[in-house]
């Protein structure tokens, strides 16, 4: 937990099979104060989906309802379904003086970068194209037609890393892992963040 009065918004993006996913699990079980922004969608959940675990479930008109009054930070229309991020749990993570993790995509992320120019984004890249297509087809989610379709969004996407602070190429996980929690603990120390500790420790020093 940050010692503010403030936490932290990071954002992770990644092309799908990038490990993205892994590094966020091993980060927010092994690093207190973080929390993970549980994201709103109008699809109907899949296999072992849980409603307030993967995402929050509601119907396209409680959606955009939502949109409406402005509730999303970021939120977009992806083969017909929306996919959204609520504005209201960033915040109250953020007044318990604690992280909050954001898993979204480039344009998202470009979007909350706008409403909120404090979040730090990071982007995860696999090693090359060619591992990234080996690591689609081990998993053994996809077919043939999503997966490369899953490669020409990849390559997109990745065009926009310049946009984040920081890059980890994913060659190793366990590597990906420490790098991860860096970022998340150097943000945490920076002068903006704990100036207010600063001065109460130096008052107790007296004149």
């Amino acid at each position: 937990m940050s010692e503010t009065g403030a936490g932290n918004i990071f954002v992770i993006s990644a092309p799908s099979g990038s490990g993205k996913t892994s590094l966020a699990n091993r980060l927010i079980s092994e690093v207190p104060g973080i929390s993970f922004s549980i994201s709103y969608t109008t699809r109907p959940p899949r296999g072992l989906e849980h409603a307030g675990r993967e995402y929050h479930f509601v119907d396209g008109a409680q959606f955009r309802q939502m949109i409406a009054e402005d509730r999303f930070l970021e939120w977009e229309n992806v083969y017909g379904h929306y996919y959204g991020t609520a504005g209201a749990p960033v915040d109250e993570a953020l007044s318990r003086n604690e992280d909050i993790l954001l898993d979204i995509d480039v344009k998202g992320a470009r979007r909350v970068k706008e409403r909120r120019p404090d979040a730090i984004l990071i982007f995860v890249m696999p090693p090359t194209y060619p591992e990234l297509e080996r690591r689609l087809r081990q998993r053994g989610l996809d077919g043939e037609l999503q997966i490369r379709n899953r490669l020409k969004i990849a390559r997109d996407e990745i065009k926009g890393y310049k946009m984040y602070e920081y890059l980890i190429v994913n060659r190793d996980i366990e590597d990906s892992v420490s790098r991860l929690k860096a970022i998340v603990l150097a943000a945490r120390s920076r002068m903006v963040r704990m100036e207010r500790a600063g001065q109460e420790i130096l008052r107790t020093f007296g004149d």
